[in-house]
């Protein structure tokens, strides 16, 4: 049986859409879904409590996603097991895909290959994820998809990490190289930010979540997640069609890191992008 938990903070638009497509050709007992309304104001945990078994809903009053991942955890019954945002999308093939790729011995954590939905996206959100897609660390990372997954061994690593706002971040940086797996065959669609203000509250929220776990020196053997200059200055060279949107790239990255200078040190604010719910 494979476990999937999803932390869901007002998420009614969008938590149909994600249970539509995980159990489309779920065999009875495959799945065991557990959803976390979590300091909600909206229909969540109606609209998933209304797909009755496997869905199991398990609310909380405290808006939380560390505090909703932890009771999911204590509902959940089986291994491997997903942890999943509730504004993406996976279907059954590919948690199929990801359970078999943690069925490998040698594979700890992994992530399924991401499809950004970019309809309706203003040109500058365009310009900058061409070159986001692009960067060594986010190809090979499993954070910006929503999903991870792991085995009953992963889950145990992943436990013993404290609690931080980039929590996908930190749950790729806690395995080596050797150890994740992003897997071609599993694919999750995510929703980017629809329009410039949308994406720069959200490379802030990114921006204090790599503050906050260099703070915490979690010393994880994935490393660091942050892009050198001269993996931009190589990927120019190897794509000189890029050039205008690497500038749009950088001109997003430090207007964000300059909003979030003037917050340094805060991280309570939760910066949602709810652009990508609509």
């Amino acid at each position: 049986m494979v476990s999937i938990v999803i932390p869901a903070h007002n998420e009614a638009r969008v938590i149909g859409r994600l249970l539509d497509g995980l159990l489309e050709a779920a065999e009875p007992g495959e799945f065991d879904i557990v959803v976390v309304p979590n300091g909600c104001t909206d229909e969540t945990a109606q609209v998933a409590g209304s797909y009755g078994p496997p869905v199991r809903v398990v609310e909380s009053p405290e808006a939380s996603k560390a505090a909703a991942l932890r009771l999911g955890d204590e509902a959940a019954r089986g291994f491997p097991r997903l942890y999943v945002d509730a504004d993406v999308e996976l279907r059954t093939a590919d948690v199929r895909a990801l359970a078999q790729a943690l069925d490998r011995p040698e594979v700890a954590a992994a992530a399924p290959s991401r499809r950004l939905d970019m309809t309706g996206r203003a040109w500058p959100v365009r310009s900058y994820y061409r070159v986001w897609t692009r960067l060594p660390e986010v190809r090979r990372g499993l954070f910006g998809r929503g999903v991870v997954g792991v085995t009953e061994a992963g889950h145990a690593r992943l436990a013993a990490l404290p609690r931080v706002i980039a929590d996908d971040l930190a749950s790729s940086l806690a395995f080596g190289a050797s150890e994740r797996a992003v897997v071609d065959s599993a694919v999750v669609v995510v929703h980017p930010p629809r329009t410039l203000g949308d994406l720069l509250r959200r490379r802030e929220r990114a921006a204090a979540g790599v503050e906050q776990l260099e703070e915490a020196e979690l010393g994880q053997p994935g490393g660091s997640a942050r892009t050198r200059p001269s993996d931009l200055v190589a990927m120019v060279r190897h794509e000189p069609r890029l050039a205008p949107h690497m500038a749009v790239f950088l001109s997003v990255t430090v207007l964000a890191r300059a909003r979030r200078s003037r917050r340094k040190g805060d991280y309570g604010t939760w910066q949602r992008d709810e652009s990508s719910r609509t």
